[in-house]
């Protein structure tokens, strides 16, 4: 199964922007799952610097500089995606306990001791006593932690409302846990502080999911989202992903850019710019299933 994907970012300032720094981070990394055959990334106006090198993470990055006045920003990054292993993740019963599972990964030594750097709080995923309650109720010393993170994923879809609008990025934990609704950030970053709050190793994955259309009906261009869900390291199963916001194992229509502790470690697009007014900011992503 194959994916052309085109990811287009417009930023339109108000006012002229005489230097801009920026990185990107919208190749699509290679992983056991899917294969990125190919990325052309097309930034107007043309950059004066552009560097392509892997993050800490191991996340296909981008440094460019634009030191031309301009008052529009375009960043296109077109990808060509091979599945590999097609269908959902195998998730089988039992595994390890949580009180198993955190003993094992206090022994992880070696090149594993860096699953561990997944186990601590972030800005973006700080956990407070209301948090670790609402874990705990799934997380018990002696159930096994695979069937702990499918209930904690389903609780969460449940709990809270799908709400575009009513965060962002910088919306605390807390005031999601208050409010009850959020986007997908949201709820990755709140089953990671939760699976964090127990003592396991989580981590934030960004990449795109493949919306299809009703029957009889043609799907438009740009209407695909980019999107955001998580994955928990189970010692003896490894890192494996699960999807809080559609309530389901990733699969075929998941396709990932990259991860890191939080959606600070893999943001689109951030960078800084010389200019005195706002700006306006539009994103459209076309996932389109190759035959």
């Amino acid at each position: 199964m194959n994916y052309t994907i085109v990811h287009k970012t417009i930023y339109s300032y108000f006012e002229p922007v005489s230097l801009c720094h920026s990185i990107a981070r919208l190749v699509p990394r290679s992983t056991d799952r899917q294969y990125c055959r190919n990325a052309v990334v097309e930034i107007s106006p043309l950059p004066e610097m552009l560097n392509g090198y892997e993050d800490f993470f191991g996340n296909k990055a981008i440094y460019f500089s634009i030191e031309t006045e301009h008052k529009q920003l375009s960043v296109t990054v077109t990808s060509d995606i091979e599945k590999l292993n097609p269908g959902e993740q195998q998730v089988s019963e039992g595994g390890p306990t949580l009180e198993t599972a955190i003993r094992e990964l206090l022994a992880l030594a070696g090149e594993d001791i860096e699953i561990r750097q997944f186990v601590f709080p972030t800005p973006m995923t700080t956990w407070d006593e209301q948090i670790e309650y609402y874990a705990r109720v799934s997380f018990k010393e002696d159930r096994p932690v695979l069937a702990a993170v499918l209930e904690l994923m389903h609780r969460i879809h449940t709990d809270f409302a799908y709400q575009p609008g009513q965060t962002t990025v910088s919306t605390p934990l807390s005031t999601v846990m208050e409010q009850r609704q959020g986007v997908c950030q949201d709820f990755a970053h709140l089953a990671i502080a939760c699976l964090r709050s127990v003592g396991l190793p989580a981590r934030y994955v960004s990449g795109y999911i493949e919306t299809i259309s009703p029957v009889g009906s043609e799907k438009l261009i740009g209407t695909d989202a980019s999107h955001a869900w998580f994955s928990v390291y189970i010692p003896g199963m490894g890192w494996m992903e699960f999807d809080p916001t559609n309530n389901l194992v990733p699969a075929d229509q998941h396709i990932t850019i990259g991860w890191g502790r939080d959606y600070a470690d893999i943001a689109p697009l951030k960078g800084i710019l010389v200019s005195s007014g706002q700006h306006e900011m539009t994103v459209s992503v076309d996932v389109k299933r190759e035959s």
